[in-house]
């Protein structure tokens, strides 16, 4: 509600401002991970120049949820973040403030930003992403706003540097992650697929910042291309056995740069298990082993793998579908053990 004075007594005396007399809202936000990525590297957009994109692998769990509660009187720069250390949301939440201020009309006033969720840092399933995410959506309502995801990708970019497409739907979706912008929609749903989640490099953290910016050669950008090109066909075809092969070669190209010492042999245990194919998060150590969960021993075959990572000392996760809008956790079978080795966060 608002309030202003009634008309002047004199003419010419000019009437105060509105003024904004309702009280501030706390607003709340909620986003979703990933699971690393399908596809990563350079493309040509649609004016022919080359720009960094990926397409992640959806997972519905775990997210994050943010409440932001402003606090009038407070200068809008200033946030105060819970947990500490969340430079990134609270980057976010200045510009959501300033962004939705200007959409309304109303004060921009800073305030108390919480963050509440369990999805691990610095593993390479959006961590950051998830919190920029669900705090511009938190700061948004707080001002009565929903925000597209075109201006929610935006904000994102300017608060992260890079970011993960967590703001769009389930389509699966070529995203220049560092400009903000969808390159393609690849289709309407991803094939479906039963993934075998676990960490490489024993599940240590990795600095994306630290990694170095994405280059390509012409000879990159055609095999980048032919990937591309073998993925629309995939999502097109619902082809799961071939979307593993793409991102299998996606995932060998990035040890390039990651050089997991783990990689060959998850590879090894893919094929000896009937796998279609491996994944791997191209900025962290999130991994996984995909399957083809319409084959009839596909529960057999997840087992088999669950033990062969347990052999080879290479922390298991957790097992689940992602089939578009569809990404649920499943437990494993009654006779694998699905105990949690410290260095292994459960990822659901």
């Amino acid at each position: 509600m608002t309030a202003s004075t009634s008309a002047p007594a004199h003419p010419g005396v000019p009437v105060p401002a509105r003024v904004e007399t309702s009280a501030p809202t706390a607003g709340t936000g909620h986003a979703p991970s990933h699971h690393g990525e399908l596809l990563q590297g350079v493309f040509l957009d649609g004016d022919g120049r080359p720009c960094a994109g990926l397409v992640t692998l959806p997972m519905a769990a775990p997210g994050t949820r943010a409440v932001f509660t402003p606090r009038p009187g407070t200068p809008p720069d200033a946030v105060a973040v819970t947990p500490g250390g969340r430079t990134k949301a609270a980057r976010a939440a200045r510009l959501a403030i300033a962004a939705c201020a200007a959409r309304t009309g109303r004060p921009a006033y800073g305030g108390t930003l919480r963050l509440t969720g369990a999805v691990p840092l610095g593993l390479g399933m959006g961590s950051s992403t998830s919190d920029v995410l669900a705090t511009v959506r938190a700061v948004a309502d707080a001002y009565g706003l929903r925000l597209d995801p075109g201006t929610t990708a935006r904000l994102a970019v300017r608060a992260e540097g890079a970011s993960d497409p967590l703001m769009l739907d389930d389509r699966p979706v070529l995203f220049a992650q560092r400009e903000g912008r969808v390159l393609e929609v690849l289709g309407r749903a991803l094939p479906p697929l039963l993934v075998v989640g676990c960490l490489l490099a024993g599940g240590a953290p990795v600095d994306t910042l630290a990694l170095p910016a994405p280059d390509a050669d012409a000879a990159d950008l055609r095999a980048y291309a032919r990937l591309r090109d073998l993925l629309r066909r995939a999502v097109a075809d619902g082809d799961t056995a071939l979307l593993g092969r793409v991102a299998t070669a996606s995932a060998r190209r990035a040890q390039r740069v990651l050089e997991h010492p783990e990689f060959a042999t998850l590879e090894a245990l893919a094929r000896r298990t009937g796998a279609v194919g491996v994944q791997i998060s191209h900025s962290g150590s999130v991994a996984g082993v995909l399957y083809d969960p319409t084959a009839p021993d596909a529960g057999a075959r997840a087992d088999a793998c669950r033990r062969a990572l347990d052999a080879h000392r290479v922390p298991y996760t957790r097992t689940f579908t992602a089939d578009g809008p569809n990404s649920r956790c499943q437990p494993p079978s009654r006779d694998v053990d699905d105990s949690w080795t410290p260095s292994a966060p459960s990822l659901c």
